[in-house]
């Protein structure tokens, strides 16, 4: 059963006045008489109802003092995460020159501001992204006239040319939540990154002057490109080592290498276009999470293009792809080639004088109370919660310095304010606060290091600042002042949309800045109410993954991101057969699902950067023979129409078929309720307990189990069938069937009055013709521009 606390006072009204009364005869004789209209008796009720009015307080126990019990406990609650993203800056400063910026630049969204992480040089150049898409030519008549028209560019190739292979030019802007892929989606497998001169600059110059100037304010520099992957299909898993097993794919960057004056031609070869391969530096695989490549951009004479090129060998080849808009031609200041070692990466985003941003506001120089010389001093930020790595605490000497003291996880590690040396030991000890040892200083004690004693620990949830007692830790002495600077996080505010962050003052004229894609990562506080459920699970686990429990419970916990639903499944490897929990012992696999996800809110996905989130959190708390696999679900596309009658009286059928819809995709949906599950619930309807979280894994969607659902929908007088299709279009009669982490998503619903319409009709309607299909890998191919069309 549970423990609960005992009442401090369980006295009630009544109580409290028959004892006041019961006092008078043993403390006042003469007052005989006790009736209600006695003034005296009237004093007494009116401190009866006080006395139970403070009673009432003392037995409920405030929110500071609990949690200050989950301090004392060692379960302090996760502080507000926050938020991170990609600025790209457009640098139109007239005439044109780079600009270096330093670290910490404020920008902001709103009232929410966010700082830079590093310095970057802003270089006067704009930049567009295109790729060779494939053309498809069903009749071949297209395919054909290419054939004649580049006839001698085959001739020149000798046995080296191959088939034609037609592609278009197309400017990737990156709207496309499952970004692109450049070994499958491209014809060369390559992105091509095209720097322009500024839009914005007018000159009466010709465009190559003007290019020329460009380069020259280029060369030598470092271009700051940004890339986003595309966080899709994401896996992790940590091997029983310790490190996480993954694939290591990186982007390779080269720009034309073009024939100086003079160099001989290769006779009897086609004319194949050279490229070198940029140095480059990135703090992180830009294709597993976002970041930042700094490429060191060659001389002015080597940003060069190809000035004679005949008209058909723009664009064919290896050559940079053709643009068919002319003015485009002649900003060009030079190519970059973006390709990857990897086939089946996929990028969202790619830009230039890109640099991370952190959401955070920087409070500097807050004073703090003065110093009293006492023991275990407490101050508190006026800003919590606050970044661990940002808080920075100073102390004013005697001397009027400000000394700064070095932060501590733990002050019971600290060094005391006076070291002693026993007569028999070499090594410095620190005094016992407690004295049960009996350790006594000896006379001969030396002073320990210099200001070793000066840490400080911090809450960064309450923002909390506690200092030593001398013992472990120095005080702050008495009147010394005290002041702090640290940067304060507003958690899941700091997740904006694209294009929000737009404003920075402190920016010159000239510069704009704005984030390409939307910031990730920021969450809010965990409350208290949240941190007093995980108290008799921590006491349990203490922090270790042991059992499935234990797993479900801290995954949930997990900072930094907002965890939905957790399944855990022991001993289960999804990659072997057969598909059944126990197939590999010492694997631990979890199913994750976020609670929010803006571009799929009925259907939540883990991305990377989840995973990576979760990962980082459950590494250190595993036990080390264990190999645990982090995945997002899997997700099934279903088809469901529903054929309804309607009773004629009551509610309206337009209104009963959008309930229906709603109750259906209810049903269905991934996730749920927020949480652990019930244990009440789990020995009740043991089959049905994972279906307070969500749809359970494995579990078939049944046609049947559908018409009950939809025949409890007020308004319903009867359903007279239900059909399902699976994701290949094929109508099943009674059931889909899901394996492995498979869950269903309802990729579309109709409801109808009368007989159900048939889900083939409702699959064409709602699905798009996909992309053309891409040219074997391996296959030697010339691609060559197909030129559009105009009316």
């Amino acid at each position: 059963m549970p423990i609960l606390p005992p009442p401090i006072d369980d006295r009630r009204y009544r109580d409290i006045l028959e004892e006041a009364l019961a006092r008078i005869p043993v403390h006042t004789p003469e007052w005989t008489n006790f009736c209600p209209s006695d003034p005296g008796v009237t004093l007494i009720e009116i401190f009866a109802f006080l006395t139970e009015s403070l009673l009432y307080r003392a037995n409920q126990i405030p929110d500071r003092n609990r949690v200050k019990f989950l301090q004392l406990l060692g379960v302090p609650l996760n502080p507000a995460a926050s938020s991170r993203g990609i600025l790209g800056i457009t640098n139109e400063v007239e005439p044109p020159q780079a600009i270096t910026l330093n670290a910490g630049i404020e920008a902001s969204a709103g009232e929410i501001p966010f700082r830079t992480e590093r310095g970057l040089d802003v270089l006067p150049v704009e930049a567009c992204v295109y790729y060779k898409r494939p053309v498809s030519d069903p009749t071949g008549e297209l395919r054909k006239h290419y054939d004649l028209l580049y006839a001698s560019l085959k001739q020149e190739g000798g046995s080296a040319a191959g088939d034609l292979v037609l592609y278009e030019t197309v400017a990737y802007e990156g709207r496309d939540d499952r970004g692109i892929s450049p070994g499958e989606d491209t014809v060369d497998g390559c992105l091509w990154l095209a720097l322009l001169t500024p839009s914005r600059m007018t000159r009466k110059d010709p465009a190559s002057r003007l290019r020329e100037e460009v380069r020259g304010k280029i060369a030598g520099r470092t271009l700051c490109v940004g890339v986003v992957p595309a966080l899709v299909d994401a896996d992790r898993r940590l091997e029983p080592s310790g490190r996480a097993a993954q694939e290591q794919p990186s982007l390779q960057f080269q720009i034309p290498l073009v024939p100086r004056v003079g160099e001989p031609s290769r006779a009897g070869q086609p004319r194949l276009a050279d490229y070198r391969t940029l140095a480059h530096r990135a703090s992180v695989d830009v294709l597993q999470e976002p970041g930042i490549v700094e490429l060191a951009l060659p001389g002015a004479d080597d940003l060069a293009l190809w000035e004679d090129l005949d008209p058909l060998e723009s664009g064919s080849w290896n050559y940079p792809p053709a643009l068919a808009d002319g003015g485009l031609e002649g900003r060009i200041v030079t190519w970059i080639r973006v390709s990857s070692l990897n086939a089946k990466s996929r990028v969202l985003w790619v830009g230039i004088n890109a640099v991370m941003a952190t959401q955070r506001d920087q409070i500097t120089n807050e004073m703090l109370a003065d110093g009293t010389g006492e023991p275990d001093q407490v101050r508190r930020l006026a800003h919590p919660p606050v970044l661990l790595d940002s808080v920075r605490i100073f102390v004013c000497s005697p001397g009027g310095t400000w000394e700064p003291w070095r932060r501590i996880d733990d002050l019971h590690a600290a060094p005391g304010e006076v070291a002693a040396r026993t007569s028999r030991l070499t090594t410095v000890v620190t005094v016992d606060s407690s004295r049960e040892s009996g350790v006594r200083p000896s006379l001969s004690a030396l002073p320990a290091k210099e200001r070793a004693a000066d840490v400080f620990w911090v809450d960064a949830e309450s923002g909390e600042i506690r200092f030593g007692d001398g013992f472990r830790g120095r005080r702050p002495p008495p009147d010394a002042k005290i002041k702090a600077t640290y940067d304060h996080s507003r958690g899941a505010a700091g997740n904006v949309g694209p294009g929000t962050i737009n404003m920075a003052p402190s920016l010159r004229e000239g510069l704009k800045l704005r984030n390409p894609v939307r910031t990730w990562g920021g969450s809010a506080a965990e409350r208290v109410e949240e941190g007093e459920k995980q108290v008799p699970r921590f006491l349990q686990h203490r922090d270790r993954l042991v059992t499935v429990a234990d797993f479900e419970a801290i995954a949930l916990r997990t900072p930094g991101i907002d965890v939905g639903r957790v399944e855990v499944l022991p001993s289960y490897n999804p990659d072997i057969a057969p598909d059944a929990v126990g197939n590999a012992p010492g694997t631990v696999t979890l199913m994750l699902i976020p609670r929010f996800d803006p571009a799929h809110p009925n259907a939540p996905e883990a991305d990377r950067m989840f995973l990576d989130a979760a990962c980082r959190y459950l590494d250190p708390r595993r036990v080390v023979t264990t190999e645990l696999i982090l995945r997002g679900p899997k997700y099934l596309d279903i088809w469901v129409t529903v054929g309804i009658e309607v009773l004629a009286l009551g509610r309206s059928p337009a209104e009963v078929n959008e309930e229906v819809k709603r109750r259906l995709t209810e049903f269905l949906s991934p996730l749920r309720d927020i949480g652990l599950a019930d244990p009440a619930e789990t020995q009740l309807v043991p089959e049905y307990a994972d279906m307070r979280k969500g749809w359970p894994l494995r579990k078939a969607v049944s046609a049947r189990e559908l018409m009950a659902v939809a025949s409890r929908v007020p308004g319903v007088r009867l359903v007279n069938e239900v059909r399902l299709a699976d994701a290949t279009g094929q109508e099943q009669q009674e059931e889909v069937s899901l394996e492995r982490l498979q869950l269903p998503r309802v990729a579309g619903i109709a409801v109808e009055l009368g007989d159900a319409p048939a889900p083939a009709d409702l699959i064409r309607s709602q699905t798009a013709v996909g992309p053309a299909v891409t040219p074997g890998i391996g296959k030697r191919i010339v691609p060559v521009p197909v030129i559009p069309r105009e009316c």
